[in-house]
């Protein structure tokens, strides 16, 4: 039966298959104005409702708001279960405003097949903003999976390079490799589930109950960790990331890029769900050993690239190994600059790529031999090249300064060796992009780059200050960002801190408190409907606990 909704109709079902629909209406119109027009118009009213939510949601809490359950399959404990918390719900506005940026971008960009086009780019977000509003282990991760249905065909029929094809089998065939790997440790969370409760549940809430042996949670974690670093991808799993980023078409580089549903994963599922494996100090090490090589690497190679979007290929490798470094620093100063990094990189990374995407279009290519002088030809790309490169190399003042300045605060509480490692990383993110942009758009006029060069479009010039509106909102007034996901943070801190056992006594203990001060609220269901309840969700920290 679907639970009390808080709208009064359910949002998030709305969020999840607005953009399917929109994909169906598509394929009934023929007038390719009237199917990008359509195409637009779903995508703006998918963002506003998306607002809405990030609107009404509750700052602080670490409860989950907004919650729709039904029973889908009983008997395998599988339930059609979404919700939203601090740790997801930053995702859901990410996901529906770099889709409004992605069709804008494809206006006039895509004219072969635009319907199709526009039909994967709409059932694309719905996949992602599946994977983030679902609470269901087996929901997550048939979302998980559709998403690679319109992603191999965006890359392969839309893809700007001769290995296209290849590209796109190769993503499908790395992230179906590290999905089997996961779907086998979730059904360990369930046979755990049933082997304490003697029923099946899938149900993040519900696994959250039970403790699992520490000796299962080593196993556990190494198999959703395969699922999630080859989707991320983390290093050394990336090698299906060069081929796809350059090979397939700016769209898909952006989400691939900007939207990071790997490590979103380690959040969601696995510190949560296996805290003891998690803090286990081989496990740390190990993934910390890889976070730190991802940093140093991708920024040197970066360094070396004589392609822009290669160059970007190697810097989201390295930004991304600065988002698992301060998750596994295991302190709330490293948690925090991660999460709002993922989010920053959907703005700074996924800009940059959109950036790459107008300088394609007018070059045919995005060489540094090919460019040069471009800082007097089109002056408004330059600008705003600067600026939101500036902010991916983690500028004062723009977004990509507080996440990694929380991120190494982090990683030098962790030890001082991960923070002193991780300041090379930034040195050498700030030389690769200064000596592209110095070459590239105040170097000399090079001899390919056409005698009339057209400045940036109206539709370009809106995607560039939309991104920058959001790099400098981040960047000088964080609070609003931070709140919303504080809650969410610390109830896992909490949780990694005491471990599985005791975090679960801890809960019933509150539960009990609860339930001794409200008779009338026997139900556990009734807790979680309440969103400003500071025990309905089993990973809250506990009253009197850290902010």
């Amino acid at each position: 039966m679907l639970e009390e909704l808080e709208f009064g109709f359910p949002i998030l079902s709305m969020l999840l298959f607005l953009p399917l629909l929109g994909a169906i209406g598509l394929w009934t119109q023929r007038d390719t104005e009237l199917i990008k027009k359509t195409a637009l118009g779903v995508a703006l009213f998918e963002l506003a409702l998306a607002a809405l939510v990030l609107l009404r949601f509750i700052p602080e809490s670490a409860a989950m708001q907004f919650t729709e359950r039904l029973n889908w399959i009983p008997a395998l404990g599988i339930s059609y279960h979404l919700a939203v918390d601090g740790i997801s719900i930053l995702f859901v506005g990410l996901s529906a405003f770099i889709t409004v940026l992605i069709i804008l971008y494809s206006w006039d960009t895509v004219q072969d097949r635009a319907k199709a086009y526009f039909m994967s780019i709409l059932a694309l977000e719905t996949t992602i903003m599946g994977i983030f509003v679902s609470v269901d282990l087996i929901l997550f991760f048939v979302f998980w999976e559709l998403m690679l249905v319109p992603s191999y065909f965006l890359i392969k029929l839309w893809g700007v390079g001769a290995d296209r094809h290849y590209a796109a089998l190769k993503y499908v065939l790395y992230t179906l490799l590290g999905s089997v790997f996961m779907l086998v440790g979730f059904a360990l969370l369930s046979l755990n589930y049933h082997d304490v409760t003697n029923t099946y549940s899938f149900d993040l809430l519900d696994l959250l109950k039970v403790p699992v042996p520490v000796s299962d949670q080593l196993l556990i974690f190494w198999l959703i960790f395969m699922g999630l670093a080859f989707k991320a991808p983390v290093f050394p799993f990336h090698t299906w990331l060069p081929d796809a980023l350059v090979q397939g078409p700016i769209g898909m580089s952006v989400v691939l890029a900007g939207v990071k549903l790997g490590t979103y994963g380690f959040l969601r599922f696995s510190f949560p769900l296996l805290p003891d494996a998690s803090t286990n100090a081989t496990v740390v090490v190990i993934v910390m050993s890889l976070a730190l090589a991802a940093i140093v690497w991708g920024a040197i190679i970066a360094i070396m690239q004589p392609d822009f979007r290669r160059l970007l290929v190697f810097s989201s490798i390295s930004h991304l190994g600065f988002v698992v470094l301060g998750l596994f620093a295991l302190n709330f100063q490293g948690l925090q600059g991660s999460l709002l990094q993922m989010i920053n990189l959907g703005f700074t990374t996924a800009g940059l790529f959109f950036l790459a995407g107008f300088l394609y279009d007018r070059l045919g290519n995005t060489l540094l031999d090919n460019c040069g002088g471009i800082a007097s030809k089109m002056p408004l790309l330059a600008t705003f090249f600067l600026i939101i490169g500036m902010a991916s190399i983690g500028l004062p003042g723009t977004n990509g300064f507080i996440g990694e300045f929380l991120i190494l605060l982090g990683a030098f509480q962790a030890h001082w060796v991960y923070g002193a490692v991780a300041v090379s990383g930034v040195i050498f993110a700030a030389a690769y992009f200064l000596w592209y942009y110095e070459r590239a758009i105040f170097g000399p006029i090079g001899e390919h780059v056409p005698q009339v060069l057209k400045d940036l479009t109206q539709r370009e010039t809106i995607i560039a200050v939309s991104l920058c509106v959001m790099i400098f909102w981040i960047g000088l007034y964080p609070s609003p960002f931070l709140r919303m996901v504080n809650g969410s943070l610390q109830a896992v801190m909490d949780r990694l801190d005491r471990g599985s056992i005791a975090s679960i006594e801890q809960d019933r203990t509150l539960l009990s408190h609860a339930r001794a001060l409200e008779p009338e609220r026997q139900d556990w269901a009734m807790a979680i409907r309440n969103p400003e309840s500071a025990i309905h969700n089993p990973i809250a920290p506990e009253p009197g606990g850290k902010d």
